[in-house]
């Protein structure tokens, strides 16, 4: 028989946490870096004591809300490239349900983070517990099973010896770049104090290798073929391309062929923005440049792209009658999309061998290219400097403006700073390898139109889930990947008020974070969605009763906390902010009273969303009839 020990369920857990390591391109590094808590009578007596043995040489922090602590924790396996994780533990029931949101969100995404909520009782005997649901159907079913529909992998554990096999399928789902998404292990709260003589073994050194996996020959030829044919060809970069750090060869691959390249949230910051083929973002949040070129598209190569409805303006970027895809994935599920020549392969190295294929092979798209960047930049300067005293919007959101209503947000926020002149700005004065963070609201677009990337992974967005709350919890994160840059996480008044209580966290554990709150009294994402498609401003501004515009200081909610604050209205007091922000050890929260509408606007794009069939509003009835009209125009598969 080989050796045991004998130790509760929780000790094996933290010891076999502290042991897995992984190994990508002969590096090897420990895989889980620690992990966050929020104790309660479902895990403080059982994991929690375990993880009070095994501090040494572990990173465990305390949570302020279970779905911001997950989102940290996300945001850290974003940060490192799915490469080192965080483990979250929560206790029953309201614990483990706020975990729901960010489960969500680590597997829209595809990033691994393993969650350990407790659980009921697996003997019963006091059932119900409290905080325990009950069904009538079924006495087995806990909060927990939430968390199955979000989960990568779920399991439930009754019995201490049954945490071997769990964990370690848990770890193969969090280490495959095809499978990559969080992994629940939910632990009955009895069982993680009861001993069992696990198996020494169980606890040496493993090593998670991720290998490069590579494109049949077939599916090679395949796309060579076609890619040869074409015009006008497009590369769309997106997150697997990050991931797979295939910046280089992308690079490379457009220079040798000059095929161009357009970016997905995900993808952004993988291939800097200055670079000459880069056209910039695509889709609903896209420019332009991006947005024109791909209508003339006649194959587009998608690397590590899921083409969610935002990147493919809800299926109608391309001319589908006519063009092809050549989708180069991990994932087999997002190869196949858009009925795609599928290279199930690693970015990288896939797209080393198809440059190898179409060798000597060139476009000459480069006048193209130049024209609409120079249409795009022309657009980019006047959101630099727009004046909101002649009403300089964007048309789309110009056409939706009331001028009244407008003072009355000037009087009261008492500013004259539009967002789009306060976003360029911060961008001109942070540094180069800074990380900015953000998720929700009408910042995502104006970021992946207006913010020029110039050094890799600095650009942290989650736009897979668009998580309103994501971004504050989201800098910590980034923070603990990358102590030595500063990080910013760049956040409307409406996501702040949503969640933004792990920043009592970073001061906690002197993690330093700067938040930049762009504060234009409302949800302005949605009213401009809901005004400019026919419907009245309704319960999307932040007015009270009476109707009056709240100023609420978030200036001083983070003084409170004891973050270092400032208040700006103008680009003086911006630039000077930022300066002294990034000269200061505590973290920082910058109020930025900024008007509404003067975000950026639709650049060529369109969005399918649920606009009323029947209305006697003339707006809507236009608006249904766009709706229509473009989805003459769109793919259903």
């Amino acid at each position: 028989m080989s050796d045991t020990i004998r130790l509760t369920t929780g000790e094996a857990i933290i010891k076999f946490l502290k042991q897995q390591y992984i190994e990508f391109d002969g590096h090897e590094q420990r895989f889980v870096d620690g992990i966050m808590n929020i104790f309660g009578h479902g895990n403080v007596l059982g994991i929690g004591e375990a993880m009070s043995q095994y501090q040494d040489d572990f990173n465990i922090m305390q949570g302020k809300n279970e779905q911001g602590m997950a989102h940290t924790a996300i945001s850290y396996s974003k940060q490192n490239l799915r490469k080192k994780i965080f483990a979250v533990t929560s206790s029953v029931g309201p614990g483990s349900a706020n975990l729901v949101t960010a489960a969500g969100t680590a597997l829209a995404n595809h990033l691994p983070v393993l969650l350990l909520p407790g659980d009921t009782f697996a003997t019963r005997q006091p059932d119900p517990v409290l905080q325990q649901v009950e069904q009538q159907h079924s006495i087995g079913i806990t909060t927990n099973d939430a968390l199955k529909p979000v989960s990568r992998y779920f399991d439930r554990i009754t019995r201490p010896e049954q945490i071997m096999s769990a964990l370690i399928r848990a770890f193969e789902v969090m280490t495959n770049p095809a499978t990559a998404g969080p992994a629940t292990i939910a632990l009955s709260q009895d069982v993680q104090g009861e001993a069992y003589d696990f198996p020494v073994e169980f606890f040496e050194k493993r090593v998670h290798y991720i290998d490069r996996l590579s494109p049949v020959e077939r599916s090679l030829n395949q796309a060579k073929n076609v890619i040869e044919k074409a015009e006008k060809p497009l590369i769309i970069v997106g997150g697997g391309a990050k991931y797979s750090e295939a910046q280089h060869e992308i690079v490379e691959f457009m220079h040798n062929t000059g095929i161009p390249m357009v970016e997905t949230q995900a993808g952004k910051s993988t291939v800097l923005s200055n670079e000459r083929y880069n056209l910039g973002g695509l889709g609903v949040t896209g420019n332009s440049a991006a947005n024109k070129y791909a209508k003339e598209a006649d194959v587009i190569i998608g690397i590590g792209t899921r083409y969610s409805d935002f990147t493919t303006s809800s299926k109608t970027a391309f001319n589908f009658e006519d063009t092809k895809f050549v989708n180069i994935n991990v994932n087999r599920v997002d190869a196949y999309k858009l009925d795609a020549i599928q290279l199930v392969g690693d970015a990288k190295l896939s797209i080393v061998k198809l440059d190898k294929l179409l060798q000597g092979k060139s476009f000459n798209n480069t006048n193209k290219i130049n024209q609409l960047k120079e249409e795009w930049q022309h657009e980019y300067n006047r959101l630099a400097d727009i004046d909101v005293n002649n009403k300089q919007y964007t048309p789309e959101i110009d056409q939706h403006f009331d001028k009244s209503h407008f003072r009355k947000y000037q009087k009261t926020l008492q500013t004259l700073l539009p967002q789009t002149s306060a976003l360029i700005q911060f961008n001109k004065e942070v540094d180069d390898d800074a990380i900015i963070v953000a998720a929700a609201g009408s910042l995502p677009g104006d970021l992946e139109r207006l913010w020029q990337s110039t050094v890799f992974n600095t650009y942290n967005m989650e736009y897979g889930y668009s998580t309103m709350g994501y971004e504050v919890a989201g800098a910590l994160g980034a923070k603990l990947a990358e102590n030595d840059k500063e990080v910013y996480a760049l956040v409307g008044d409406g996501s702040f008020l949503m969640l933004h209580t792990e920043l009592v966290t970073a001061l906690q554990y002197h993690k330093k974070i700067n938040i930049i709150l762009f504060d234009n009294s409302g949800y302005g994402c949605i009213n401009n969605l809901q005004m400019g498609n026919g419907s009245d401003s309704f319960c999307t501004e932040l007015t009270t009763n009476d109707g009056q515009v709240m100023n609420i200081d978030y200036a001083k909610v983070a003084e409170g906390y004891g973050a270092k604050t400032y208040e700006v209205r103008s680009i003086e007091q911006l630039t000077a902010a930022l300066k002294s922000a990034k000269e200061v050890d505590q973290s920082t929260l910058i109020d930025i009273k900024t008007l509404p509408k003067t975000m950026t606007g639709d650049y060529h794009s369109f969005w399918h969303v649920g606009v009323s069939e029947e209305s006697k509003k003339k707006n809507i009835k236009n608006s249904r009839k766009n709706i229509d009209d473009n989805l003459d125009f769109a793919k259903l598969y």
